[in-house]
């Protein structure tokens, strides 16, 4: 998600959550994402993962921005929607995880336990280096639309089986979902 705030381009950033992240901050943050189920389209998977991490509810135009390859191998196709939210009404979904690990201990985390708004410059510093891709597409794309006069907003009115962004991402590998 992003927002012509305060005079400058920001974008809506999440933490992880769970006892490995919570002392991590620069280059911890992330785009909501997860992974699609079979027959899910992965714009309809990004729009679903957005909520289930955040409780915000989404609807398009979408633009898209590209495709990435995170640290772990995974390819990630994400969106970007423009929009608001107050990050202190954020209510994640939860989910499982071993921890310590191979300890055969289960605890119950948010996916997210966290989310802010950050000016392009500082969401550079704190999202995960891999991602980083996600943020220039959106400022050429912002940049582009802005030069050329057409609505940055009104660039993507539908769902395509292979697109990118930054609002809402999800992995086209056709992985499983597994915790953030």
């Amino acid at each position: 998600m992003y927002r012509s705030g305060h005079g400058e381009l920001e974008v809506f950033l999440v933490h992880p959550g769970g006892p490995f992240w919570i002392k991590k901050d620069v280059g911890a943050w992330t785009i909501p994402k997860g992974e699609y189920v079979d027959g899910e389209e992965p714009l309809e998977a990004a729009v679903r993962e957005f909520q289930e991490e955040t409780g915000f509810s989404i609807a398009g135009p979408f633009l898209e921005l590209g495709v990435i390859r995170q640290a772990s191998g995974k390819l990630v196709s994400g969106w970007a929607i423009e929009g608001d939210c107050d990050p202190r009404k954020l209510v994640s979904n939860l989910c499982q995880i071993e921890w310590p690990p191979r300890s055969h201990r289960m605890i119950e985390i948010p996916e997210v336990d966290r989310g802010e708004w950050f000016s392009i410059a500082e969401a550079r510093k704190r999202i995960i280096r891999t991602q980083v891709p996600f943020l220039d597409s959106l400022v050429a794309r912002q940049d582009g639309a802005l030069l050329d006069g057409r609505d940055p907003a009104r660039a993507h009115r539908g769902k395509t089986p292979s697109a990118d962004g930054l609002l809402a991402t999800r992995p086209v590998s056709g992985a499983r979902k597994g915790a953030s």
